[in-house]
């Protein structure tokens, strides 16, 4: 368990606690690279995830017409350690407007390899990035619930801007379309210089 207390904690937390190893290191070899098509299983972490395969799917073909960037970190021999998904264009401008704004999703670290850095790092790797295609600002949504993740956002700058009520579907591997309520924070960050 990490410093803070269970009470602190939420239910996600809680449950993937017992997943962290103690003393848990970061492989030396950890790369964080654009996903590429082979990667697609990987994403879904031995089925823990593979209710998104379309999702991912759909990412992988967005970012393939530009309008999105995939960033990945595994170590070898194929392991998928966690991801950040930026959206450059979408449907909401308030989100990914193509030009000044984009949208980071889908951001995530497996549970061993939490509090390490490599969420950090992930995000960092995508700004810079955005940072290069001219970008502005980077927004994201947080659920409400998410203490650590919220926490890790504002470390790294981000500012609550506006509430967002997290609605949203998909369809799943068997073609079933899945509802999401998911209340959320919306953050902001301005990528300076």
């Amino acid at each position: 368990m990490t410093a803070r207390s269970r009470l602190e904690q939420s239910p996600h937390e809680q449950a993937q606690d017992h997943l962290r190893a103690p003393g848990a290191r970061l492989p030396a070899d950890v790369c964080i690279r654009h996903l590429i098509r082979a990667d697609l299983p990987l994403l879904e972490w031995e089925g823990e995830y593979t209710h998104f395969r379309r999702v991912f799917f759909r990412a992988y073909q967005n970012a393939r017409q530009g309008r999105a960037v995939l960033w990945v970190a595994v170590a070898p021999p194929r392991q998928m350690l966690g991801q950040v998904f930026v959206l450059l264009r979408g449907a909401r401008q308030e989100l990914a407007d193509g030009a000044t704004r984009a949208y980071l999703y889908a951001i995530r670290v497996r549970p061993a390899y939490r509090n390490l850095g490599l969420g950090s790092r992930l995000i960092e790797t995508a700004e810079q990035d955005l940072r290069k295609r001219g970008f502005r600002i980077a927004t994201l949504n947080v659920a409400r619930d998410n203490c650590a993740a919220l926490r890790l956002y504002t470390r790294l700058g981000y500012q609550i801007v506006a509430e967002d009520p997290g609605r949203w579907w998909y369809y799943d591997h068997q073609g079933r379309r899945r509802e999401v309520v998911e209340p959320a924070w919306r953050m902001e960050k301005e990528l300076l210089g």
